[in-house]
């Protein structure tokens, strides 16, 4: 039988039957916005649970003792990283099989992700009833049988399956006309400026990408290959996922990362705009497909996490030296992400205009 309250059911399967297992993992299917998490046996480690959400997400986290992912050991760090990447995709139904088998600490962690996200979550009980905690033991409804659980299963979530990621408006060549009265068509793929493209005129305000990509055109992504690209869509951390593909799609310094806030990556997170030296510059650059949901991670971590609208998205990991984004770069050598340590670390002055 599965007993149900709001967005949390609990399938009580006390014979444990197959049928309920393998129906759980054929469910599995992350492109719609569905995933099945499989506990860790007998795991020890406080964030055990997260890390497993994570690999249902398609995340995978370095390995050794001294790996670039060790802050996500941490219980809030990690599930932080889950509640951004649940969110990014678009998951809107979780099933646990062996929730029987998870502390009253790693259920209350679970629960506390499905409010973060808003997504329904299914919890198979296959043990005795009367070992439910009072937690789980509020339900409501009762429905029972193979047919109600596969329907269960097949039931559109709260939430969308998946966020909308647009394709990217094909570039304009060197002739299209501009975007505003009196711009020149001269492109700059490198350098584009902040509102206007006449040289010697004054910048204005540092406005957000949306505005930005009303007067200038984006400069084109650079291509990498898919091997890469799935390496980066495979790394755990959404801010480091995020920061790296950036730099891999423009080749920009990650000085020009430094003070990207929440409102230089548009909407449909298909323009990012990075920021220059004393911002004389402020490049606007296209996001390619593979990078949409990357950086739609790392503004979801950015906003589930309490920052005045000025802060900048990538900040957290621009501390320590960078030592984790300098870490995971040395380990896409394909890339060529990795850069001298005086690099990363070289601060872009403030500019008042950006706060």
């Amino acid at each position: 039988m599965a007993l149900a309250y709001g967005d949390v059911t609990i399938v009580v399967d006390e014979q444990d039957d197959l049928f309920y297992t393998q129906a759980a993992l054929q469910a599995h299917r992350p492109g719609e916005g569905r995933i099945t998490v499989q506990p860790t046996p007998a795991s020890a480690s406080p964030a055990a649970l997260a890390h497993d959400m994570l690999y249902a997400l398609g995340k995978r986290l370095a390995p050794g003792p001294h790996s670039p992912d060790v802050w996500l050991d941490s219980v809030n760090a990690a599930w932080l990283a889950a509640a951004a990447w649940g969110v990014a995709i678009g998951v809107r139904h979780v099933v646990v099989p062996r929730a029987h088998l998870l502390t009253l600490r790693r259920i209350d962690q679970l629960l506390a992700w499905r409010e973060l996200t808003g997504s329904q979550l299914t919890l198979l009980w296959q043990t005795a009833s009367r070992g439910l905690p009072p937690v789980l033991a509020r339900a409501e409804r009762r429905i029972s049988g193979r047919d109600q659980f596969e329907a269960l299963l097949a039931e559109p979530g709260p939430i969308p399956a998946r966020p909308f990621f647009p394709p990217a408006p094909p570039m304009a060549g060197p002739s299209a006309v501009a975007v505003a009265a009196g711009q020149s068509p001269a492109w700059q793929p490198r350098e584009t400026r902040a509102a206007s493209l006449r040289p010697g005129q004054p910048a204005p305000p540092c406005t957000g990408a949306m505005t930005t990509a009303q007067l200038v055109r984006a400069a084109p992504a650079l291509e990498i290959a898919s091997e890469e690209a799935a390496a980066l869509a495979a790394l755990a951390h959404p801010l480091i996922a995020g920061a790296l593909s950036v730099l891999a799609f423009t080749r920009a310094g990650l000085g020009s990362l430094r003070f990207t806030r929440d409102l230089d990556i548009t909407g449909d997170v298909c323009a990012i705009k990075l920021h220059g030296v004393g911002h004389r510059y402020c490049p606007l650059h296209a996001v390619p497909a593979w990078a949409r949901p990357l950086l739609a991670g790392a503004r979801a971590h950015h906003r589930l996490t309490p920052h005045p609208p000025g802060d900048g998205v990538f900040g957290p990991v621009m501390l320590a030296e960078a030592r984790h984004l300098r870490t995971h770069a040395g380990r896409l050598p394909r890339l060529d992400l990795s850069v001298p340590a005086d690099t990363w670390l070289r601060a872009v002055p403030a500019c008042s205009r950006c706060r």
